[in-house]
């Protein structure tokens, strides 16, 4: 081979110089490739960011409009308590206007009638009031003649009788009253002696 053809072939070899350009333009051109993908990175960042701020404001409002439909819910269940306590009685009471009806007219007609209508009339009020009583679940606790129960019955005295066995009432001194179940009232009674 001839020192031309050599010569030719050095020139078409990169020198050591040329080596260096070319790593320092790759590396600048690889970071400039890193910053626009870092760049789009952190927009794609922001946004996800951005979405996720926005999701949980909405999340909040929620919670927030939430806490306030509870507190209403409390603020009802509690005056429909209160109203239900003022006015459980309600029905009850409008059913015994009819009884103090009646026993006002009884009064107002006695000054004219005799004995037996007065009778008749008073016997009309409570049957009227009994009905009312047994409507609302209010019963009498009449225990004549059956065997003492300290749960529903008082005694007041002892008595000897050979009408009822001994341990069982023999006089209802005042009737007892039960509602729904649940005694309002023991009935008070004499009970047998043994």
């Amino acid at each position: 081979m001839s020192e031309k053809d050599n010569l030719t072939d050095d020139e078409n070899m990169p020198n050591d110089s040329d080596v260096k350009v070319t790593s320092e333009e790759q590396l600048n051109n690889s970071k400039a490739d890193e910053k626009k993908i870092s760049s789009a990175e952190i927009d794609e960042d922001q946004s996800e960011l951005d979405q996720a701020e926005a999701k949980a404001l909405e999340n909040w409002d929620l919670y927030l409009r939430a806490l306030a439909e509870l507190e209403n819910v409390r603020k009802r269940a509690k005056k429909d308590i209160e109203n239900a306590h003022k006015f459980a009685l309600e029905r009850f009471s409008r059913e015994l206007l009819a009884v103090c009806d009646s026993l006002e007219m009884g009064l107002t007609m006695s000054d004219s009638s005799n004995v037996e209508s007065f009778l008749d009339g008073t016997k009309a009020t409570l049957k009227i009031l009994n009905s009312t009583m047994q409507q609302f679940g209010i019963e009498e606790v009449d225990p004549a003649g059956e065997p003492f129960d300290p749960e529903y019955h008082e005694a007041i005295s002892m008595q000897s009788s050979n009408k009822v066995d001994p341990g069982s009432v023999v006089t209802v001194m005042q009737k007892g009253y039960s509602l729904n179940g649940r005694l309002l009232r023991p009935a008070m009674v004499v009970v047998a002696e043994d």
